[in-house]
């Protein structure tokens, strides 16, 4: 992987994970890490700067998960105000003229090779704000934002879902094909990541 100039990453992290009997779903071992850690590792390989991490009520697990990376750790004191205000939070700890990768820890199964495309639709479509990776026509994460979306999203309600900025940019949305399925495992139950989990193994992606 290449470097990445101009751009961060926001890996976000804040939630209570209720549907998993309250263990942070940050912690979920991918192999032989825990899914935050491959996320944190694969951004700062490819050069993203800064790598912020935003944490909510695991915080200090997270912490200790991701003790000697070089990421900025951001407390979402808000988070129980809704997934928007996490987002915001990590938002305003990051440099105002960044790109920003948004990977939802809730995705952990992505290929490094997703995060490489994005950056090269950025550098070719210099028009497109938002860039949206899409598997099998479904979007999915992380996303890659421009700086131009930070006052859309930092004006919106903490409860309100960001997806409903979308009709806004409408052409400036691109969304970007990638042979991943790992962009549309969302991981919300633990059916789901044992799902996701074999097919990952299954494919025998690097991890």
């Amino acid at each position: 992987m290449g470097g990445t100039p101009g751009a961060a990453a926001l890996l976000l992290s804040a939630g209570a994970s209720s549907r998993f009997g309250g263990a942070p779903k940050a912690l979920l071992p991918i192999d032989e890490r825990t899914g935050i850690r491959r996320l944190a590792e694969i951004c700062l390989a490819d050069g993203f700067a800064p790598v912020t991490v935003v944490a909510g009520p695991h915080r200090s697990a997270i912490a200790h998960e991701l003790r000697g990376l070089p990421i900025d750790l951001v407390d979402a004191e808000r988070w129980a105000e809704g997934r928007t205000a996490s987002v915001q939070a990590g938002l305003a700890a990051i440099p105002e003229d960044r790109d920003i990768l948004f990977w939802p820890v809730d995705h952990p199964f992505v290929a490094p090779r997703t995060i490489d495309i994005l950056l090269g639709a950025r550098d070719e479509d210099l028009l497109g704000l938002w860039f949206i990776p899409t598997f099998e026509g479904r979007g999915g994460h992380p996303v890659l934002w421009r700086p131009h979306l930070r006052p859309d999203l930092f004006d919106l309600r903490p409860d309100a879902p960001i997806r409903s900025l979308l009709p806004e940019f409408g052409p400036q949305v691109r969304r970007v094909p990638v042979d991943d399925p790992g962009v549309v495992a969302n991981v919300d139950t633990p059916e789901e990541y044992r799902s996701a989990l074999a097919s990952f193994v299954e494919r025998g992606e690097v991890v």
